[in-house]
């Protein structure tokens, strides 16, 4: 298995201090470190129902999970201090830790998430849904076996491994069982509460959040590993990349995380900075919904993948943010494939067009964060499809907004994004090959393709097929199978960059290591003093 490319970067951090500030060089504290970012997409800061990016980076130091991965992709002990594997499941040895309220952290809170998450049934159940948990079957797969062991017996669909790399996602975060209790209101597990407040046993303890402003967190003093070097982190919203660059420029900020491809250049060589970029493992995609009548038809979806521009997007709009790729599986990874020949092509683009049926094209909307670097994004496939004879309407919007839309299939084309939560093919493309009931009836927000309404069974029957062969050699030609046949059925889910995350640091942080799951901690970071 190959590791996720070899970081050049790293991470994700907070800001504050006011825009209105005078253009005199600023200082943030020393024991403070504060980020500027866009938190248009931050709309929950409940691990078990916020998936988004941002809302990760910020959970992963708010809790713990059993295990967790480095930035290479390996497994490594969180709450768990050891485990077991038998060929039943595996069986785990919790440490001495504590909850921010001082609790101790259980089995039971480990059951009690677990069943948590799965009950919720919200969209970040989806990962453990897909191998056969649910919300009927976990307290059954699930067990306490005394107070610091706890049992995870398979499900039947799932290998010790793909499970252990489940469990190290934000989602799998154990959470607070006595405390959330205490805030459950119509039996919503302590949801409405926890959307906003924390109930963890990590680094830091949250403080304050207002949305698309400001997050604050606090150091836990009593943290497992010793209390944080910074006693507190600040995140802030601040999406307008000349601004940000500013607030950098002058020292109001330590790192800078929503930067233009042009302005993020203008610190290229510029002492007192360092540039980082973070591959993710996932892709800036095009999803188009196949439940209209127009992106059904794979020739339509074929001559929109021909009717794209990518190259000059890449060079214009892209930058450090990511490179063309049109398979759902980093290049560098074992058993990835090239990408197809989808390039920009206006004369088989129209014969595709005719050939369904639509000589004279027709008209789409295309819904989009207004963020850095998706609105660009935007217009470049507007222009584009243009020349091909699709009319596409743009329509900005929050996070909230678009993610609610793209979750309820009312779109034509919109513009999200993923990551890889495996640093191999089935971690990157499992959520783009897998949709196990694509009716309306399943509800399956959570899952990627189902948003696009587009029903795979052959594909879906394979990726379920590779996630169980225990050979490692019949496991790479069921991956090259998986892309291949994904190629040949015209996606609805179009990746079209391969997705990295440029930041720039001031050279006053030290021990800041991002991580391609864009769960980056924050305990071991410092500061020089100015």
């Amino acid at each position: 298995m190959k590791h996720f490319c070899k970081l050049l970067a790293v991470g994700v951090a907070f800001g504050v201090l006011s825009l209105g500030s005078p253009a005199v060089k600023a200082a943030t504290p020393d024991n403070q470190l504060v980020i500027a970012t866009s938190l248009a997409q931050v709309l929950s800061l409940d691990p078990h129902q916020a998936t988004e990016a941002k809302a990760n980076e910020i959970m992963s130091n708010l809790y713990d999970r059993l295990v967790a991965t480095d930035a290479s992709g390996k497994i490594l002990p969180q709450l768990a201090a050891s485990w077991e594997i038998d060929d039943k499941g595996i069986t785990f040895h919790l440490r001495d830790a504590h909850f921010t309220s001082g609790n101790p952290v259980t089995s039971a809170d480990v059951v009690y998430s677990l069943a948590r998450l799965l009950k919720l049934d919200q969209a970040a159940a989806a990962n453990l849904k897909r191998v056969g948990y649910t919300g009927d079957n976990v307290e059954k797969l699930v067990t306490a076996r005394d107070e610091k062991t706890v049992r995870i017996d398979l499900s039947g669909s799932v290998t010790p491994e793909m499970l252990l790399y489940r469990l190290a996602m934000v989602i799998a975060s154990v959470v607070d069982s006595k405390e959330l209790m205490k805030h459950t209101v119509d039996n919503d597990y302590g949801n409405a509460w926890l959307r906003t407040n924390s109930a963890g046993s990590g680094p830091f303890k949250l403080s304050r959040w207002t949305p698309n402003d400001l997050v604050i967190l606090d150091a836990n003093a009593t943290y497992l590993s010793g209390a944080p070097k910074m006693r507190r982190v600040v995140i802030r919203h601040v999406p307008e990349s000349q601004v940000e660059r500013l607030m950098l420029d002058r020292g109001d900020i330590d790192i800078a995380s929503a930067l233009t491809a042009s302005d993020l250049a203008t610190f290229n060589g510029k002492k007192g900075f360092e540039i980082q970029r973070v591959p993710t493992g996932g892709f800036y995609v095009l999803a188009m919904n196949a439940g209209k009548k127009e992106l059904s038809d794979p020739r339509v979806r074929e001559a929109i993948a021909y009717g794209i521009d990518y190259k000059g997007m890449e060079k214009a709009i892209m930058g450090p943010y990511g490179r063309v790729r049109t398979v759902p599986v980093p290049e560098n990874f074992e058993y990835a494939i090239p990408s197809p020949d989808w390039q920009l092509n206006v004369d088989k683009a129209k014969a595709l067009m005719a050939d369904a049926g639509y000589k004279d094209g027709f008209t789409l909307t295309l819904k989009t964060i207004a963020q850095t670097p998706r609105i660009d994004l935007a217009t470049a496939i507007q222009a584009s499809l243009a020349q091909i004879g699709i009319k596409v309407e743009i329509r900005q919007g929050n996070g909230s907004e678009i993610i609610a839309a793209h979750r309820a299939r009312d779109f034509d084309l919109l513009i999200p994004q993923t990551g890889a939560y495996m640093p191999n093919v089935l971690g990157a493309m499992e959520q783009f090959s897998s949709n196990p009931d694509n009716s309306r009836e399943a509800n399956n927000a959570g899952n990627f393709v189902w948003r696009s309404g587009w029903d795979i069974p052959e594909l879906t029957a394979l990726t379920a097929k590779s996630a169980m062969e225990p050979d490692a050699k019949k496991r790479g030609e069921l991956y090259v199978q998986m892309q291949e046949l994904f190629v040949k059925l015209k996606p609805a889910v179009l990746p079209l960059f391969e997705r990295y995350e440029p930041i720039v640091l001031s050279s006053r942080v030290k021990n800041y290591v991002g991580h391609p799951n864009q769960t980056t901690r924050l305990e071991g970071v410092t500061k020089a003093s100015e």
